[in-house]
């Protein structure tokens, strides 16, 4: 699979794409409705498991979030060396490339030929699947969603739901034409088709990749949260199990893990806890029925550590469950998340995508959100995302990643809102400047930099007066 949606021009602009999204009606259906049917679904599930007690919950969430990142380097020896006397193989990345040549150099070693992988976004970030094609070995991707989308060459447009942008009629068309599949657009039938096709590669496989959810360090355990058992299958089938873990993922005790794993489901997907929970610690023992001959994981930095610098270390208290998005108005009007242009979409991904991958190549991330606050009060953890997309305008200013004539035009309305007269000049030459360009009681057609306004909507002409002069006159006595 190649990185498709996702590799866009730099620096990239997320409103070509989002007026190509905003005329997709079929494609605005589909993820509107996904998302909407999601984020009711996550507020029932949360009030019936905590009721009054649920921002207790997600408070002491981002506390212990909060105090990992904070002693992170702490933890992450602590992990190494509870899993190294585990029996696994504990690697460290500083970046995508890193990574890859790390499991490329295990797949070499052991002559692995045939990968089964199951959902991981740091390996999205490095782009494992296309490195490991490259070296000539068979990397297939054993989520439903995640594979379909590999079918397509395409990418994934949520965290949790990656072919939300889809329906049963591209999983038929694709199967059809990938793997030969007798064309069908029932559900259970293109189910039953993964499944055998499926089967077959991981009796094949010889190399299993996966994710973490989270990362116990007290015990050195690699716990992986699914719905389809397709991770137990990549990981415990193959003779060698390769796991790529950001280095954020970290909690430090086998307590705390279940506050995150009651608090995911029902954040991703309203249910009480995901149908598979497994907890790996250490590749098989003699006394063991299956599982892998070798065990690594292999911790990626890639940009985390510039995250940990104190205004934007909560950053990384993510769990990646995908409320914020599923909230996020900004995120359902762009239809989805390749309109971001990053693997991280909604307002986590414009919040981070650019921290990680530079202002200057995402410029209109930032922006991407009408800081409602909605995101803010989705986050199982409570990470203030409306504050870091304010953040990061701010940012933008003062790098002058924002051109000249948007700041002058902002310090010109700045100046404006100072006092009183300057406010009603303004307002009078806003009035007048605007009248002359409507027809008929309506603005069709604005120049620069109105024009994003009225490319979408029509906007109604000022009063002849404004409010103020109504007022003033009323209260004089005068007629209205």
């Amino acid at each position: 699979m190649s990185g498709g949606p996702l590799d866009p021009p730099l620096p990239h602009r997320i409103a070509s794409r989002a007026g190509a999204a905003g005329r997709d009606v079929q494609l605005q259906q589909f993820v509107n409705r996904a998302t909407d049917i999601r984020d009711h679904a996550r507020v029932e599930a949360l009030d019936a498991a905590f009721g009054s007690r649920t921002e207790a919950v997600r408070t002491l969430a981002g506390q212990i979030k909060q105090h990992t990142l904070d002693h992170l380097d702490h933890y992450v020896g602590q992990f190494a060396d509870a899993a190294t006397a585990a029996g696994v193989h504990v690697h460290f990345a500083a970046d995508g490339p890193a990574a890859n040549e790390i499991c490329l150099a295990i797949a070499r070693r052991r002559g692995c030929r045939r990968c089964v992988k199951s959902k991981s976004m740091v390996t999205e970030e490095t782009k494992l699947v296309p490195a490991l094609q490259a070296a000539g070995i068979e990397a297939v991707e054993t989520d439903l969603g995640e594979f379909i989308i590999q079918l397509d060459d395409d990418a994934p447009s949520h965290i949790v739901a990656p072919m939300i942008h889809k329906d049963r009629r591209a999983v038929g068309r694709a199967f059809e034409r990938e793997i030969g599949a007798p064309y069908t657009e029932d559900p259970a039938e293109l189910t039953a088709i993964a499944r055998a096709h499926m089967r077959v590669q991981y009796q094949r496989a010889d190399l299993g990749v996966s994710g973490a959810n989270f990362l116990v360090a007290e015990t050195g355990t690699v716990v992986i949260c699914t719905n389809e058992g397709n991770a137990d299958l990549s990981v415990s089938g193959p003779p060698v199990h390769i796991a790529f873990v950001g280095i954020e993922k970290l909690v430090p005790r086998l307590q705390d893990l279940p506050v995150f794993l009651k608090l995911l489901a029902r954040s991703a997907t309203a249910q009480p806890i995901t149908i598979y929970t497994t907890m790996l610690t250490g590749p098989r023992r003699a006394a063991d029925h299956d599982g892998p001959e070798e065990m690594h994981v292999i911790l990626v930095d890639n940009g985390r550590t510039r995250l940990l610098a104190p205004d934007t270390r909560e950053l990384l208290r993510c769990i990646r469950c995908g409320a914020c998005l599923n909230t996020c108005p900004v995120y359902r009007k762009v239809g989805g998340g390749h309109a971001y242009g990053a693997v991280y979409s909604g307002p986590i991904g414009a919040t981070i995508t650019p921290l990680l991958a530079g202002l200057e190549n995402y410029p209109d991330l930032p922006h991407a959100s009408s800081l409602c606050g909605a995101c803010f009060d989705a986050c199982p953890v409570r990470i203030d995302l409306p504050g870091q997309l304010v953040r990061r305008r701010r940012e933008m200013v003062e790098t002058r990643v924002t051109g000249l004539l948007e700041r002058s035009l902002m310090r010109a309305w700045a100046w404006s809102l100072r006092g009183p007269r300057r406010y009603r000049m303004a307002t009078r030459l806003q009035r007048v400047g605007l009248r002359a360009l409507g027809r008929a009681g309506w603005i069709r057609r604005a120049p620069p930099p109105l024009a994003g306004w009225t490319r979408e909507r029509d906007l109604p002409v000022p009063a002849r007066r404004s409010f103020h002069d109504w007022w003033k006159k009323r209260e004089r006595g005068g007629r209205p």
